[in-house]
């Protein structure tokens, strides 16, 4: 970067300021107390995402036959509105009123609420009445969480159970509320059986969008993966749109939970958080959440009454937290690398950015500065990207291995008739540089070579005129 001249510094904005945007973040687990979330909030607004993904927590909420008490939820729900963000809501889970099993695990995570006559009524009553509350303030509403997993559907996943599952529920939503937006799928990763079983019982008539989990070090699938799933809907109702609603890694070795035992850093969770929402944003997915907003407690396998059984210490979130002997986060959270890496994406892409195929090539160029030549692996990516008001950029960067290497190389990118004002900007740090001449080539016919230009295994960004505002 040495090379390059420094010529300023991403100015953070808050989620107000922003506005809408196609970024989230995972406010889980609050179903199950998990962590305090008052010292959370000025953070997540100054973050910038718009989406916030909150757990309803039936189990929490119904405590008498009939009786609910949202006001739990409605602090949550209302304050995130007042900060000019979108919360949408994941219905789930059991509740020990009507299911012996949720007696057992700790907060009824799992039990799916199918055991009886009574207890389906009880959970579509339950449905019904949370979006009715919630009409005009929440749009999205998600079914259940990770089904296709037994530590989400306790008894066995079963796809045809679950679809016909998913209808009932879509259709207790769209009664309350027909405005609103159901989700459906919810799968841990992005199961083709599982999902053409949930179809062919009639889901894909019943919701308006399916989402999708992802937990891979590898990102070099995640659109292909993306385009696959579309062809499957496409099968059985086109409408139906996509939505990644839950993708992060840990920034701790010692965390449970998805990726546990990888020699995770911080570092490697902030590389891994602009690699992973960048081919989100290049993909179709209506938006995409990062989980989490902070370090908690994972809780998926926890039994009652064997407190040991849920202090399973997830390492996932944008924020360091301090736990409780309860195992409750609290205190003050403080931002990790992922945080400010998140920061400067929504910064950069807010409201009307969209992926766009730009007139660029990678050129191999003889480099002095690796004793050699440009990168020219198949690990190259990039990703171009457009604004309405005509500025453009493009982001990229070496899919090399987070786990084995970290790399440092060149890249030479020739571009057809280019005439704007380039920028180069660093997403870890959100420093802005120029690029001098001496690293401008004229090809002719309006063509221009960025020559041997800064390549790291963390995504950097070229912009075309006013992208940066």
């Amino acid at each position: 970067m040495e090379r390059l001249k420094k010529a300023g510094q991403l100015r953070p904005a808050d989620a107000k300021e922003i506005g809408w945007s196609r970024l989230g973040v995972g406010f889980e687990k609050l179903d199950r107390k998990a962590f305090d979330p008052e010292n959370a909030y000025q953070l997540i607004a100054d973050l910038g995402v718009h989406y916030i993904r909150l757990q309803s927590g039936w189990q929490r909420t119904e405590r008498e036959k009939g009786i609910y008490d949202f006001a739990w939820l409605d602090a949550i729900v209302d304050r995130f509105l007042s900060q000019g963000q979108e919360p949408w809501i994941d219905l789930c889970y059991g509740n020990d009123l009507y299911n012996e099993s949720a007696r057992t695990y700790y907060g009824a995570v799992g039990c799916a609420p199918i055991t009886s006559d009574e207890e389906k009524a009880a959970w579509i009553r339950y449905v019904e009445t949370l979006v009715g509350r919630y009409r005009n303030r929440v749009k999205w509403y998600e079914i259940w969480n990770e089904a296709d997993g037994q530590w989400c559907w306790k008894h066995g996943p079963n796809a045809a159970e679950f679809g016909d599952f998913t209808i009932a529920s879509a259709n207790a939503i769209h009664r309350a509320d027909p405005e609103a937006k159901v989700i459906g799928g919810v799968v841990s990763w992005i199961r083709m059986p599982f999902l053409k079983e949930m179809f062919e019982r009639g889901a894909a008539d019943a919701v308006d969008a399916i989402s999708f989990h992802r937990y891979k070090a590898d990102e070099l699938s995640a659109l292909q993966e993306i385009r696959a799933l579309r062809a499957l809907i496409n099968q059985y109702n086109p409408k139906v749109q996509i939505i990644q609603g839950e993708s992060g890694t840990q920034s701790d070795s010692r965390g449970a939970g998805a990726l546990r035992g990888g020699s995770w850093t911080e570092l490697k969770q902030a590389k891994y958080t602009l690699r992973h929402r960048l081919l989100d944003l290049s993909s179709e997915v209506v938006f995409t959440s990062h989980f989490s907003a902070l370090d908690m407690i994972e809780a998926l396998n926890g039994k009652v009454g064997d407190q040991k059984s849920w202090l399973d210490f997830g390492y996932f979130g944008l924020l360091h937290a301090d736990f409780d002997q309860d195992g409750m986060a609290s205190g003050t959270y403080s931002p990790k690398l992922s945080y400010y890496a998140m920061q400067h994406l929504t910064t950069l892409f807010r409201r009307d950015v969209h992926a766009k195929d730009l007139p660029i090539l990678r050129r191999v160029k003889e480099s002095p500065r690796v004793f050699g030549y440009d990168d020219s692996s198949s690990q190259f990516v990039m990703l171009g990207f457009e604004r309405d008001n005509g500025a453009q950029a493009l982001a990229y960067w070496k899919a090399a291995d987070l786990m084995q290497e970290t790399f440092e190389g060149t890249v030479s990118l020739e571009l057809a008739g280019e005439t704007r004002e380039i920028r180069l900007i660093d997403l870890m740090t959100g420093t802005i540089y120029e690029i001098p001449e001496d690293m401008m080539s004229r090809e002719g016919s309006g063509v221009v070579c960025l020559k041997n230009l800064p390549l790291t295994d963390s995504p950097l960004l070229i912009t075309f005129g006013d992208f940066a505002h």
